[in-house]
């Protein structure tokens, strides 16, 4: 597969900034760290990346097809409701979103977007296309991943990426790896030429979620 060929590699082209060497902990609301995290997120200025959301019991991809539904992993209903829930706290936490928010095209993606916001305030990009679904075209995706990490954001807002982890762990490092960005989760990146990951915030955690089994 892409994936595991390309997380083999040092993938010195792919990084925008050193890696950090310690793995990341998601925090949640009602923790000093976490108030901190949703603190800083109220000031706006940040680009806020949502893993998709909940993934177990479903079929793994099988076709990497983007308008083949039945071939992709979908959100499960547990996902689908803390897709909801997510986009609920957002908004009682009083975290200012820009709009529309930008979601990449494979189903669980674009799924967890548009059940947390809406359909009308969701755009799909193939800048946050999965990278088992690139193909030819990775350098591209991660291109666009860079771009959208990296561009400034306008002081009282919050640019919102809804994606896949493994091409953020590929741009950032291991500080977003392994167990630090469950589904449904949001790392909290400051945007910039050097962009660095500030944390990974647990609005909507499962119980024993958080990771598939593909």
């Amino acid at each position: 597969m892409i994936r595991r060929a390309l997380l083999s590699l040092p993938f010195p082209l792919l990084l925008a900034r050193p890696a950090a060497a310690q793995e990341l902990s998601p925090l949640r609301p009602g923790t000093g760290e976490g108030d901190a995290l949703v603190a800083r997120l109220r000031a706006g200025g940040l680009v806020l990346f949502l893993r998709h959301a909940d993934t177990r019991g479903e079929p793994c991809d099988r076709s990497f097809r983007v308008g083949d539904r039945e071939g992709q992993r979908n959100i499960s209903p547990a996902g689908r409701a803390q897709a909801e829930a997510v986009g609920r706290r957002l908004a009682e936490l009083g975290i200012p979103l820009e709009f529309p928010v930008l979601a990449g095209p494979v189903f669980r993606a674009r799924d967890t977007a548009e059940a947390a916001f809406g359909p009308a305030r969701v755009r799909v990009t193939d800048d946050l296309l999965a990278d088992d679904y690139a193909g030819g075209r990775l350098a591209a995706v991660m291109a666009g991943h860079r771009r959208l990490l990296s561009a400034p954001v306008a002081a009282g807002g919050n640019r919102l990426l809804v994606g896949h982890r493994t091409p953020l762990v590929m741009i950032a490092g291991p500080a977003v790896g392994g167990r630090a960005l469950p589904e449904g989760a949001l790392a909290l990146v400051e945007p910039g030429g050097d962009f660095r990951v500030l944390g990974v915030l647990e609005l909507a955690p499962l119980p024993g979620g958080g990771f598939h089994g593909c």
